[in-house]
C-alpha cells in the first residue's frame, strides 16, 4: 500500500478542487479549497526527493501544459499524466517524461468503451505504460464511470467483470470517488470493497481521505491491495488534517534523495 503524491493542474496552476463541482456549463459551481504559491515543478522536485514513483500530474481542462511539462521535467520518469491524453499525442507525453498516460474520456466515449480506440492507444505506447483512469461516482447501488472532468456519466459500471476486462488493456487503474473527492469527508468504503476484491491489476484510489485513521480503514477494506493519494487534507494543500509527512510515512516509500 503505497502513497501516490498528485499534481492537480487547473489554470495552470497546482490547486485542489472539489471534483462534483467542476461544470464546464456552469464555471460559477467551482469550489476551490487551494491554490499553491508553489508551481507544479517545486511539487515534483518534493516528491522525487522522498522517491514516491507513480504519483500523477492531471490537466483540469486547457491552459495546463507548460505546468505540467515543468512538472516532468523536474522528474523524469517518475510521473504520470493525465487530461486530454489520446493515442496522437500519448507518445508524445511520454517522450516529455511521463512514466505512464493516464487515460479516462477518450477510451470512454459516448457513454460506453470505445475498444477501437483503446486498441490504438495500447498499439501507440503499450500496455505497459498505459493507466485507466475509472474515476466514478454512484448512482444508486452501482458505482459509474464518469468523462469529462467527471460530468458526464457512462454506461459502464465498474464491477469484478469490466475491471478483469480492462485490467487486460492497461498496466494500472486510477480511480478518484467523485462524490467525495475534496471533500475530507471520509472514503468511499463500497468502491473500496469493490476494487480490493477484484481489481487485477496495481490500484490507485483517491477520495475524501482525511487522517491515518482512514488510511487504516482504506487497508482493511482494500485488503492492503489499493495504493492512495490524498489531496485537500493534506498540509502542502492548505490542509490541517493530515501532513505530507504523515502520508509519506504511512505510505512506507520514504527514503534519501
Amino acid at each position: 500500500m503505497k502513497f501516490r503524491p498528485c499534481i492537480d493542474l487547473h489554470q495552470g496552476r497546482v490547486k485542489q478542487i472539489v471534483g462534483s463541482s467542476l461544470d464546464d456549463g456552469n464555471p460559477d459551481s467551482l469550489q476551490t479549497n487551494f491554490v499553491a504559491d508553489k508551481p507544479a515543478a517545486w511539487f515534483a522536485a518534493l516528491y522525487r526527493a522522498d522517491r514516491l514513483a507513480g504519483g500523477h500530474i492531471i490537466k483540469l481542462g486547457p491552459g495546463n501544459d507548460e505546468a505540467a511539462l515543468s512538472a516532468l521535467a523536474a522528474w523524469p520518469g517518475g510521473m504520470q499524466i493525465g487530461g486530454g491524453i489520446t493515442a496522437d499525442n500519448a507518445g508524445s507525453w511520454l517522450d516529455h517524461g511521463a512514466s505512464h498516460v493516464i487515460v479516462t474520456s477518450y477510451v470512454f466515449d459516448h457513454g460506453v468503451i470505445n475498444r477501437d480506440r483503446l486498441a490504438a492507444l495500447v498499439r501507440k505506447v503499450g500496455r505497459e505504460r498505459l493507466v485507466l483512469d475509472l474515476s466514478c461516482r454512484r448512482r444508486g447501488d452501482d458505482y459509474l464511470i464518469v468523462t469529462d472532468r467527471w460530468q458526464k456519466f457512462t454506461d459502464v459500471v465498474i464491477s469484478a467483470a469490466v475491471l478483469d476486462d480492462l485490467g487486460r488493456s492497461c498496466d494500472e487503474f486510477l480511480i478518484h470517488a467523485a462524490d467525495v473527492e475534496g471533500k475530507c469527508g471520509g472514503i468511499e468504503i463500497g468502491l473500496i470493497e469493490l476494487l480490493g476484491a477484484f481489481s487485477p491489476v496495481p490500484t490507485t484510489y483517491a477520495g475524501g481521505i482525511r487522517h491515518t485513521d482512514d488510511l487504516v480503514l482504506l487497508r482493511e477494506k482494500g485488503r492492503g491491495r489499493l495504493d492512495f493519494t490524498i489531496g485537500s487534507a493534506l498540509d502542502i494543500f492548505g490542509g490541517t488534517m493530515m501532513t505530507y509527512r504523515q502520508a509519506v510515512a504511512f505510505g512506507g516509500q520514504s527514503s534519501p534523495a
